[in-house]
């Protein structure tokens, strides 16, 4: 970009990027225009003069006001990609407004749209006033979203066998594959996110258009009940899948995911539990089965 008087010629680049980075970061107005006023109160006409120059159709500030709201536009369609049920749960218009508080909160800091969402849920937790009336539930499905994406890029490491498995001794210290997201949900709503994801693609399809989905009202949502789920969402062969949990299962992998050893991991499993003693020696054997032919446990780096 050329520059358009002499202030700005005394800018270096690292200014000029600060600059424009600053300025297009600016939140859009209601009617989605830049705003007229900068922080410092200085108009923002003049402040775009100082690091964009005008062309023959455009000002310096719409020149700039296209950055502004091509930057917005991608970070929101970023999050209604990631989060396509929680969107449906509280509605539309208020998916928007929650995503706009939260990008003001926590600006993006990556160079990757993929990290965007990463502190979303720990934000709804601190504003449960942008989640509406059904707060909890749009938690538990902002949760199940975001391991879906972590289950889908995280890495893989080599996993152990069932042999390797059977050989390790009560003090043997694992770890979970990075894939491998342990969710403790207030409500069972995999199904859910699930149908909404797929009435998203088919409506996608349809419409051909992605975004075009969004206009579910959150009040023709099934009823979930309250009720305490334990879900594992992994990943096999480039596809990811949850599959529910017994708690003591779910306890005992995440006391593997602490880092306890091995006999405190199981002990773990079992505290509080109801079942009878005699049942927790078929209980693990199965458990460890399953892990081995699912890939989850590796060795401890």
């Amino acid at each position: 970009m050329s520059t358009s008087n002499a202030s700005t010629q005394q800018m270096n680049l690292l200014e000029i990027q600060r600059a424009m980075a600053a300025a297009v970061m600016l939140p859009l107005t209601s009617d989605e225009d830049m705003q007229q006023v900068a922080p410092d109160g200085r108009e923002m006409h003049a402040v775009a003069e100082t690091f964009i120059a005008p062309n023959t159709h455009l000002t310096a500030f719409e020149r700039l006001e296209l950055y502004n709201r091509q930057y917005w536009y991608r970070l929101l369609d970023a999050l209604v990609d990631d989060f396509p049920a929680l969107r449906a749960v509280v509605g539309p218009r208020r998916f928007e407004s929650l995503s706009i508080a939260y990008l003001l909160d926590r600006p993006s800091r990556s160079f990757s749209l993929r990290n965007l969402g990463s502190s979303l849920i720990g934000w709804m937790a601190e504003h449960p006033i942008h989640s509406g009336r059904r707060h909890r539930l749009a938690l538990d499905v902002a949760r199940i979203e975001w391991a879906f994406i972590e289950a889908f890029d995280n890495a893989e490491h080599k996993p152990l066998t069932l042999d390797q498995i059977r050989a390790l001794s009560g003090e043997s210290r694992l770890a979970l594959q990075p894939h491998v997201r342990l969710l403790a949900l207030d409500h069972p709503a995999v199904d859910l996110v699930l149908a909404l994801h797929s009435r998203q693609r088919r409506d996608s399809s349809e419409a051909g258009v992605r975004h075009d989905t969004g206009d579910v009202s959150a009040g023709k949502l099934p009823r979930v009940s309250r009720r305490s789920d334990w879900v594992v969402a992994h990943r096999v062969a480039n596809s990811v899948y949850y599959r529910s949990l017994a708690h003591e299962e779910f306890l005992t992998l995440t006391a593997i995911q602490d880092g306890l050893p091995l006999a405190q991991a199981l002990e773990a499993g079992f505290v509080g539990t109801r079942r009878p003693m005699s049942q927790w020696p078929k209980m693990v054997e199965l458990w460890f089965a399953n892990w081995a032919e699912f890939g989850w446990i590796c060795s401890r780096s």
